[in-house]
């Protein structure tokens, strides 16, 4: 079995900062890309950044400049760092993982639980 797990996140005034984590744990063998979505009520799920084993790094137009994704491969843990939040970063952020089991030689994602984030304007 394999499980992400996600911390972070809350209510923060427009302007201000947070941060998420997600812990990917059990039967990894290795994990190729992590990533962050999002999704607001009423609209689809989008990508915000991701992150591949090498440490090169994507991020959508709309959070360029404003947030940082890293990862420590040791602790097989994605993070999200979010500067100069705006209201319409509002969402529920999910975390995932594109990784080989040691069951396994195929490639699985999977998806943390979920975290509300909430900005005040």
């Amino acid at each position: 079995q394999v499980q992400l797990v996600q911390s972070g996140g809350g209510l923060v005034q427009a302007g201000g900062s947070l941060s998420l984590s997600c812990a990917a744990s059990g039967n990894i063998r290795k994990i190729n890309i992590m990533g962050w979505y999002r999704q607001a009520p009423g609209k689809q799920r989008e990508l915000v950044a991701t992150i591949f084993s090498g440490g090169s790094t994507n991020y959508a137009d709309s959070v360029k400049g404003r947030f940082t994704i890293s990862r420590d491969n040791a602790k097989n843990t994605v993070y999200l760092q979010m500067n100069s939040l705006k209201s319409e970063d509002t969402a529920v952020y999910y975390c995932n993982a594109d990784l080989m089991r040691l069951d396994s030689s195929a490639t699985y994602r999977y998806w943390g639980q979920g975290t509300q984030v909430t900005v005040s304007s």
